[in-house]
């Protein structure tokens, strides 16, 4: 029943998924927070970039987004991000794709998150002479996070799904494969319902384990 199969390098392209979805989390997180920091900043300069880059970048398809990464960083200014092998460039111009779309959504699950911290707790900590930027890492983001594990979990299950986009420019991942194996192949039914499965596989437990994550680090209030 699944002979079809052979010859197609299933599981390496879900490694692939796998992998844009790791590297584009751990990038979007960072940039996000530095968006989310500069929203709520006391600079207008740093606000208004942060607050023009959300609104710009969410209402852009990120089909867009990725084909000028490909053709207008590296077709047209001839930017790699390094190496020279056309797979790899892709790849890593794929990674940078979800990262500038991906930390849009991430800063304002983080910002709502800041919004549930008493002010009365940022008052205080200034009181006693901390920075701005201190009161922001040792006293908000992190009662910040406690309350946004759950539509974090929710931007990189949507993340998972985005992967697909990646197979515009030529990344080899599952929905790539996919694409060439209804091509060949006279299983439609099956082939889709095998890659469904396979996303629900790396989406669900995402969810359920970050769901439980949630529960257990909740702020109390």
């Amino acid at each position: 029943m699944f002979d079809f199969l052979d010859g197609y390098d299933l599981l390496g392209a879900f490694w692939v998924t796998v992998k844009l979805t790791v590297y584009s989390a751990l990038g979007s997180l960072i940039w996000g927070t530095l968006l989310a920091g500069m929203k709520v900043s006391p600079v207008p300069l740093m606000r208004g970039f942060a607050t023009g880059y959300v609104n710009v970048i969410r209402n852009i398809p990120l089909t867009v987004i990725i084909m000028f990464a490909s053709l207008g960083l590296y077709s047209t200014l001839n930017i790699a991000l390094g190496g020279t092998d056309i797979k790899g460039i892709n790849f890593r111009l794929a990674v940078l794709s979800f990262i500038v779309y991906t930390a849009a959504f991430v800063c304002e699950a983080l910002r709502s998150g800041i919004n549930t911290v008493p002010v009365g707790q940022a008052e205080a900590a200034r009181a006693l002479g901390l920075s701005f930027t201190q009161v922001l890492r040792l006293i908000i983001l992190p009662q910040a996070f406690r309350s946004v594990v759950n539509p974090l979990s929710n931007v990189l299950i949507a993340l998972t799904k985005n992967t697909t986009v990646a197979s515009a420019i030529g990344v080899a991942e599952a929905s790539y494969l996919m694409k060439g194996m209804i091509e060949n192949e006279a299983q439609l039914l099956l082939i889709s319902g095998i890659f469904a499965l396979g996303f629900v596989i790396l989406t669900l437990p995402t969810g359920l384990i970050l769901g439980w994550v949630a529960k257990k680090v909740a702020v109390k209030r």
